[in-house]
């Protein structure tokens, strides 16, 4: 069920800061178009009667939570928020001028598309309103969405997926084609429940599914770290070294795989602050394995990106949609500048027939190659197992810190023993051969920082959830202040001479 239809107007009272709103619209421009159909003016006019705004979109800045934002809302009693010339100038105008003064940028677009009695002109105005987003964007300014009911054809095909964070209303209609129109066209009624909010977001094409009230929240929270601060942030002090006891690699394997030993969302829930989660691919896939998220650590904002240790089971092993997954996490990062922090805890990546049609060898290098050039800051996180190559993909990073028991090797110790021994009963002396441990991580030049477990993690979930996020916080801090062509050139040398004398 979908609530009942709100107006630009109450959407954005609803939204923003009581009496915050101020409009950046002007007078709609006269479209220039091949023909304008007999009786158009008129229904205009009625629209502008029954509707009481002047254009199918509503533009302007107010603030939510005190934080300056500018606005875009479409208005559905306008001709079905169909975008003609004159909406489409206005959005280009407004999108434009948030750029000009670095402000956020939130759209709620409700629309039926393009408007037909106005062509192909309308149509590919579509056009310039992504390339003014587009632009917006790469100005390294958030741009967040809220899918209201109906959102179609040309508006979803443009500015409707292109946001950073893309929620949508509930029940609402989201779709390429509208079901009327595939009707008409193909004499056949459009299968039920595809074009539907909750059904997108079990795919991956939405982050989350959430009533008009909670806009003002998840906008704050997302701002709250997309918004946040990247210079001039204080030195955070680094927590002491601890002498490590020399343990056997095997009772680090062992303690890794508890059930109890806390994860990443476990790491999120103690140690960070303003969690978004993401969801998807954007592009049609989703991965229970893998977690994605806006967050803080202390003031130090991130986009984290995680193997998720409970959802990944044998019957559901991370997958090649897991890194596609990863890869959109890279991508904002990249846009927004925003830190990257990648966690790695799996037992390794899927061995399918779907892994395989599915390109997981290429994501893993592709996700290589995107962690090797970001330019955002990066940290990886050994926060567990660090089986084969799904574990090797999340690796690149400017720094690497390990929980005491993490570990990294290129396959399970029992598959590394079945291939040289054809047994898996030498996984145990095999993996101690093979320098797995995060201790012989650290002598090898592969990882930064060891955090202390006492003696296990999963005996002392809380507190050491709290000193791993202390020291991300110092780190991200850290990297943050240090020049873009330094780090990444520190980057590139640490990953040249590894195994070199």
């Amino acid at each position: 069920m979908t609530a009942p239809r709100r107006s630009a107007r109450e959407l954005l009272e609803l939204t923003l800061d009581p009496g915050s709103f101020q409009s950046w619209d002007t007078t709609p421009i006269a479209p220039r178009i091949v023909t304008t159909p007999p009786g158009y003016a008129d229904e205009l006019a009625e629209a502008v009667r029954r509707s009481g705004v002047d254009e199918a979109v509503l533009t302007g800045e107010g603030r939510i939570r005190g934080r300056r934002v500018a606005v875009l809302a479409g208005e559905f009693a306008f001709l079905g928020g169909s975008i003609g010339v004159a909406a489409a100038e206005r959005l280009v105008a407004a999108v434009e001028r948030a750029t000009a003064e670095g402000l956020p940028l939130l759209a709620a677009p409700v629309s039926g598309g393009t408007r037909m009695q106005e062509g192909t002109v309308a149509f590919v105005c579509m056009v310039k309103i992504t390339a003014a987003i587009v632009r917006h964007k790469r100005a390294g300014l958030p741009y967040l969405v809220y899918l209201r009911h109906p959102t179609t054809g040309g508006v979803l095909a443009s500015w409707g997926s292109l946001g950073h964070v893309t929620v949508a209303e509930p029940g609402a209609l989201i779709g390429f084609l509208g079901p009327r129109v595939y009707a008409a066209l193909y004499d056949s009624e459009f299968p039920a429940g595809v074009q539907v909010a909750e059904n997108l977001y079990e795919h991956g094409l939405l982050d989350a599914v959430l009533p008009a009230e909670a806009v003002a929240e998840i906008a704050d929270r997302a701002l709250r770290v997309l918004c946040s601060p990247r210079e001039g942030l204080a030195q955070v002090p680094a927590l002491p070294l601890e002498d490590l006891p020399e343990l056997e690699a095997w009772e680090s394997i062992t303690r890794s795989r508890r059930p109890e030993r806390p994860g990443v969302r476990r790491l999120l829930r103690v140690a960070a602050t303003d969690v978004v989660p993401l969801n998807g691919t954007g592009e049609g896939e989703s991965d229970p394995g893998v977690l994605l998220a806006l967050a803080r650590f202390g003031a130090a904002p991130a986009i984290v990106l995680g193997q998720d240790r409970r959802a990944q089971t044998a019957h559901s092993p991370l997958g090649p949609e897991g890194l596609r997954e990863a890869r959109r996490g890279i991508r904002l990062a990249s846009e927004l500048g925003l830190p990257l922090v990648t966690v790695i805890d799996t037992p390794g990546a899927a061995l399918s027939r779907h892994a395989e049609e599915g390109g997981l060898a290429g994501e893993i290098a592709r996700t290589l190659a995107d962690l090797t050039v970001l330019s955002a800051p990066t940290i990886c996180v050994l926060l567990g197992q660090g089986s084969g190559g799904g574990a090797l993909a999340l690796l690149p990073a400017d720094r690497v810190v390990a929980a005491q028991h993490g570990w990294l090797s290129p396959l399970p110790p029992e598959g590394a023993s079945a291939i040289l021994h054809r047994t898996t009963e030498r996984a145990a002396a095999l993996a101690q051969d093979q320098g797995v441990r995060s201790t012989d991580l650290l002598r090898a030049g592969i990882v930064d920082r060891i955090v202390a477990e006492r003696p296990d993690a999963a005996d002392e979930p809380e507190a050491f959830c709290r000193r791993f996020g202390q020291v991300l916080e110092h780190e991200m801090v850290a990297l943050l202040r240090q020049p873009t062509d330094l780090r990444l050139a520190d980057r590139h040398r640490r990953y040249r001479r590894i195994g070199l004398p």
